[in-house]
């Protein structure tokens, strides 16, 4: 198979690919999908080949992203999504927790949404600082 890219564009998919096999393989410890990591490594190994050898090194005698590229900022990218879909999880988990987790449907889905939309507002402006848990000892 043949793919033709920018500079620009491989560089993009080198990321895509990270992240991709971040969120798959990285709370995975020994029980890793092997065949994204073999994926990773092609495509980073031809970043080599197409003159961006510092994004990719050998490790263990498979070519993974570099430090340089794990460094660069694509974590920060990873945090953001990670922190927006926490609030937007908890904010549902809570609405439906105050419905008695009730099937959603036509009758309640207004609800539903609204209840979250006061769960994102109160995130928005407070972060975590108004959630409390009593703990009985």
């Amino acid at each position: 198979m043949n793919l033709e890219l920018s500079k620009k564009q491989f560089r993009r998919l080198l990321d895509m690919v990270y992240i991709g096999n971040w969120i798959l393989n990285s709370t995975r410890g020994d029980q890793r999908f092997a065949d994204y990591d073999e994926v990773e490594s092609l495509v980073f190994g031809q970043a080599v080949l197409e003159g961006m050898p510092s994004l990719a090194e050998l490790y263990q005698g498979e070519i993974v992203p570099s430090r340089a590229f794990v460094e660069g900022g694509i974590h920060e990218a990873i945090v953001e999504y990670e922190n927006n879909v926490f609030f937007d999880i908890l904010a549902e988990d809570l609405a439906r927790r105050d419905m008695d987790d009730a099937p959603i449907d036509e009758s309640n889905y207004a609800e539903l949404t609204s209840r979250i939309d006061a769960y994102i507002a109160e995130f928005e402006e407070h972060g975590t600082d108004n959630i409390l848990v009593d703990i009985d000892n």
